[in-house]
């Protein structure tokens, strides 16, 4: 699978001063290969003398039988939110369906707007990050936008002072870099929802929906056999969502935000929130969609970045040659103020070449 370089196709929405600098990204466009704010970008935590270097990069996956299919990604990145230079959001958000597209970019819009007009959001971080959910999921629901069988999942990360808050809905992730001793090791932050998991499963089953393999539905395996492994393994004919009298809507995911239908079996937008201290010991952290996880273990990613971040070389490497999905990354590094290198992330060519050597191909987000 080659790659071809095309021009970013992002916009970003800009304040002078950094005072309050939010960052909208959009790619609707045909090429295959889009970075998105590849240049480094800094912000300041000042009441525990962080700084936060970060980087947005993302890619079109790689379709045979559809090559001009657009990328349904989207992120959000909103610094100093409600004016505190200590509050700052960084979200990925993987849409799906015929208008995942517009379903993606609605809800990063929105999503950021509600949590930062959230009296409460310092107070209660987890009760402000449901009542967005919940909030911007209802807009969703009745604007022009058809999310029938449309929506997005969305990963996001809230940082307040030293506090790391992860709100997730879906299958997309976010992990730690944790320093142990001589070895970096990965911390997930957020749990797949998947039909993967035993209590998503569970819980999904209890509104309604069947839950089957392709392979299953159309006959080629035992639907009586509830087991399907584990998703490192099994994540050619993952488990799916269906209606009891239907062929719809197969999501492989047991929440999202919009997806109207499926909502009636089991697929909410009610986000499973995480927090973690931040310290010295947390070099950087990854927020990404399955574009990235469903081929490589969190490991793995943890490695390459670790490994690579001195030669300025990561990422790149994630979005090099040919990526089997939509795939997104905010990457972001925690620096303390007794840091002795300055280390960009400004990423080149290792993770795509992993994806190649698993010999993955291109497939639905769905």
């Amino acid at each position: 699978m080659g790659c071809v370089y095309g021009k970013c196709c992002s916009r970003f929405r800009r304040t002078s001063g950094g005072d309050n600098k939010e960052e909208l990204g959009v790619y609707p466009g045909q090429n295959k290969h889009i970075l998105a704010n590849s240049l480094v970008e800094i912000v300041n935590v000042p009441s525990h003398n962080f700084r936060l270097e970060y980087s947005v990069l993302t890619q079109r996956g790689h379709y045979p039988e559809t090559p001009g299919k657009e990328n349904q990604d989207s992120y959000c990145i909103k610094k100093n939110i409600q004016g505190n230079p200590d509050v700052h959001f960084f979200g990925v958000f993987d849409g799906h369906g015929q208008f995942g597209t517009e379903c993606s970019n609605f809800v990063k819009d929105r999503l950021v707007e509600i949590l930062s007009n959230d009296a409460a959001l310092l107070v209660d971080p987890d009760k402000a990050y449901s009542t967005a959910f919940s909030a911007t999921n209802d807009e969703l629901h009745n604007s022009d936008i058809d999310d029938s069988m449309s929506g997005t999942t969305a990963i996001t990360a809230l940082m307040i002072g030293d506090k790391l808050y992860v709100a997730n809905v879906g299958d997309s992730r976010a992990v730690l870099a944790v320093k142990e001793a001589n070895k970096i090791v990965a911390q997930d932050l957020s749990r797949d929802q998947t039909p993967f998991r035993v209590d998503e499963c569970e819980r999904v089953k209890l509104c309604g929906a069947r839950v089957l393999s392709v392979d299953q539905v159309e006959g080629l395996k035992d639907p009586r056999i509830q087991s399907w492994g584990d998703e490192e393994t099994e994540g050619g004919d993952p488990p799916r969502l269906w209606v009891q009298d239907g062929m719809y809507p197969g999501t492989a995911f047991t929440r999202s935000v919009g997806d109207r239908l499926a909502e009636k079996i089991g697929v909410v937008a009610d986000p499973e929130v995480s927090v973690v201290e931040l310290t010295a010991k947390h070099p950087f952290f990854v927020v990404a969609s399955d574009g990235v996880f469903e081929f490589l273990p969190s490991q793995t990613v943890v490695d390459m970045l670790h490994l690579s971040m001195p030669k300025m070389d990561v990422v790149k490497e994630m979005l090099g040659q040919g990526t089997p999905d939509m795939l997104q990354i905010s990457i972001i590094s925690l620096l303390t103020s007794d840091a002795a290198i300055h280390r960009t992330l400004d990423f080149s060519e290792s993770i795509s070449s992993n994806l190649m050597k698993n010999g993955v191909n291109g497939k639905e987000g769905l």
